[in-house]
Parts: C-alpha cells; sequence; structure tokens
C-alpha cells in the first residue's frame, strides 16, 4: 500500500513538472523574435500543459480519468491499438463537475482549444497581435492555479521576465490591432462567434484576456527606479486620470449580416411575405444607411447590417401585423 503511494506521489510530480515545462516552454517560443509559428506553438504547448496539471489534480483526488464504459460492475478501459489507455483531453477535463478552474478561465481555455480546432489543419497567419491578450490571461490563470492547488514552489512567475521590444506602438498600429482585415475568415469568424456568446463582464475579466495600456513614463529624477513596466493600483488618481482619458474597444469586429440574410431570418420566424424590396422600403423609411444611427457598415462595395438593425426590422414586423404574413 504505502509503494503505491509513493507511486502515485511520484507520477503526480512527474505530471506537474511537465505541465509546467510545458507552459515555460510556450511562452519562451512566444517571445522569440526568430520564430514565426508562435500562437500555433502556444496553443498546443499551453492546451497539454493546463491538461497534464488536471491531469495531477484529479489523480491526487482519487478521480478516474481514463475513457471507459461501465459493464455491470465491471470497468472496461478504453485503449489505443498499441494498448495504452485513453485518457480524457483538455475539454473533457474543464467539463467535469470536479473541475477546480472558475468559469471565465475555464472560457479563456476553451477559446484557445476551439481556436486549435481552426488552425490545426492549415497554415496560419499575423494572429500572434491579435491574441496576445488571451494568451497573457491563459499564462496568468495557469500560474494561479497550479500555485494555489499545488503551492507556490511549483509556480512559474520567478522565471518569467517581460520581453523586450524593438519598436514603439503608434496610434495608427494600435488601431490597426483592433481590425481582423488580416485574419483568415474562418478564423476572425471563430474569435466572433466565440465573443458574441460572452457577457461584457465575462468578456473584460483579465482572466479571460488580460490587456494592459501602455504609455510612455519619464522619471522625474535621475537614479530613480526605471522599470519597463511599471503596475499602479486601480484605484489610484493616476489610475483615474488614463481611465478618463482612454475608453475600453473590444477586440472583434460586430457581426454582419447581407440583406438576404436578414430577409431569411425574417421569413424563419414567420414573415415570409417580408422580401428584399420590403426591407429596402424600411431602411430608406427608417435611413438606415446613415452613420449616426450605427445601423450597419459599407466594406468594400457592399453593404453590411449589425444586430441592432436586425433587431428593428424585427419590431417593424411584430408593428406591421398581419401584413408579412
Amino acid at each position: 500500500m504505502a509503494k503505491r503511494i509513493r507511486k502515485l506521489k511520484s507520477f503526480k510530480e512527474e505530471l506537474l513538472i511537465k505541465s509546467r515545462e510545458a507552459m515555460l516552454s510556450a511562452v519562451q517560443i512566444f517571445n522569440n523574435p526568430n520564430i514565426q509559428f508562435k500562437s500555433e506553438n502556444f496553443i498546443v504547448l499551453s492546451n497539454i500543459s493546463w491538461m497534464y496539471m488536471l491531469h495531477a489534480y484529479l489523480r491526487s483526488n482519487g478521480i478516474e480519468y481514463r475513457y471507459f464504459k461501465q459493464t455491470g460492475q465491471r470497468k472496461k478501459f478504453d485503449k489505443t491499438k498499441k494498448g495504452a489507455y485513453k485518457f480524457w483531453e483538455l475539454e473533457r477535463c474543464l467539463d467535469d463537475n470536479n473541475c477546480p478552474i472558475d468559469n471565465i478561465s475555464k472560457a479563456n481555455l476553451k477559446f484557445l482549444i476551439g481556436l486549435r480546432h481552426e488552425i490545426e489543419h492549415q497554415m496560419t497567419t499575423k494572429i500572434d497581435e491579435y491574441l496576445s491578450a488571451r494568451f497573457q490571461a491563459c499564462c496568468l490563470n495557469f500560474n494561479y492555479y497550479i500555485k494555489n492547488i499545488f503551492g507556490v514552489q511549483y509556480g512559474i512567475d520567478k522565471y518569467l521576465s517581460f520581453s523586450l521590444q524593438f519598436s514603439s506602438i503608434t496610434e495608427e498600429h494600435a488601431n490597426q490591432l483592433r481590425k481582423f482585415t488580416d485574419l483568415p475568415p474562418n478564423i476572425a469568424a471563430y474569435i466572433n462567434d466565440f465573443d458574441e456568446e460572452l457577457s461584457d463582464s465575462e468578456y473584460n475579466d483579465i482572466k479571460y484576456s488580460y490587456r494592459i495600456l501602455y504609455v510612455p513614463k519619464s522619471v522625474n529624477n535621475k537614479g530613480q527606479a526605471d522599470k519597463v513596466i511599471e503596475f499602479i493600483p486601480a484605484n489610484s488618481p493616476e489610475a483615474q486620470g488614463l481611465n478618463k482619458e482612454y475608453v475600453l474597444v473590444k477586440e472583434k469586429e460586430k457581426k454582419k449580416y447581407l440583406p438576404g440574410e436578414i430577409c431569411k431570418i425574417m421569413q424563419e420566424k414567420g414573415y415570409i411575405k417580408f422580401n428584399s424590396y420590403q426591407h429596402t422600403l424600411l431602411w430608406r423609411e427608417k435611413d438606415g444607411k446613415n452613420p449616426k444611427n450605427n445601423y450597419g457598415t459599407q466594406v468594400a462595395t457592399t453593404w453590411y447590417w449589425y444586430d441592432n438593425w436586425l433587431k428593428e426590422v424585427e419590431k417593424c414586423c411584430i408593428e406591421a401585423g398581419n401584413r408579412y404574413n
């Protein structure tokens, strides 16, 4: 019995060591200026890192995390072609009732899992800048939980430092980072759809996406500590001043609809006589394409409608009574 306990502790320790190494590798690769495949590497390695940590947690709590089929009183474990046990993947660990991770941190991880599914079979480009805030949150969440569950000696913060940059972030560059124009359509659609399912409080939680405002800073006197990044309390006068000057901008585009999609949605809701002609009459009546109303936007030569216009159309259909039924 004592030998079995030692074996279990030894395997848990091995899982935690691999878990830490995987996350450290993910961060080091992402910060390496000579590597172009940053995001893809980070997503895969961080996924492995969290999975090993949760396996260690489940194992230490006596929770079965191997796939099996129950046949009467017996468990028939699923195995690979070579006879190895099939352990739970990360998403299965997160969905288990015994998972110790909070819902916002889970949302961050499920976002990365879904993104991995989108990119694993094809090459992607220019996604590092768009997703770094979510990667940062993933790292901080991991460091918090491995220390909180297994002890501060397992933390990785002591091994990490801020990466140095060779260029400053201009206002023009910052504005470009808020757009998804360079992303592959499937990636942009995935990000938008996932974010749309979150509430504003969930989206703005630092456990989901860790955003930092960079402001060039000069010291008052020579010899003062000269840190690249300095954190100030959110309730401090300095932070309050910054909050007045800057507003939070969500890193996503609004969902867009073509006119034909608007008509199809209304017809599926029972307004079968609502067609493109009726739609044109309506947006002209409501001055729908006036930028002041923010009902939509023009991309190249095509006009797209936002969700608030879709709601306005449905409201008008309801008020019209039987005219469109």
